[in-house]
């Protein structure tokens, strides 16, 4: 059961195509976002679609499966934890940032 404490499961496709970054260290990492879609109808009967927009960090072998196969628009699925961290910007100011840190990806729909 411990390992459904922190477990986030999504599919959708790519918002723009991923950014690879090398560390000093060597390890890569590819940080993209993703929206998924939901819809339903109102109270009105009419029929209404939300997209939610989800920031993604995949870190060494998967980061090269990104930066290898994934382009703007590619359907994934994706498992992975939740994570937020904070930073201060160029004026100063705490800005707060939710990401999906990726453990799996499976790349859907074809070439």
């Amino acid at each position: 059961m411990n390992t459904l404490r922190n477990k986030v499961q999504l599919i959708g496709n790519l918002g723009n195509n991923p950014e690879i970054i090398t560390m000093d260290s060597g390890k890569k990492l590819a940080k993209f976002s993703i929206a998924t879609n939901e819809t339903y109808k109102n109270a009105q009967g009419e029929k209404v679609q939300n997209t939610e927009w989800h920031n993604v960090v995949a870190w060494n072998k998967t980061a090269d499966i990104v930066e290898s196969y994934l382009e703007k628009g590619s359907e994934i699925a994706i498992e992975g934890k939740l994570t937020s961290r904070s930073y201060d910007d160029k004026e100063g100011n705490k800005r707060y940032v939710t990401e999906v840190v990726c453990n799996e990806l499976l790349m859907l729909g074809g070439k």
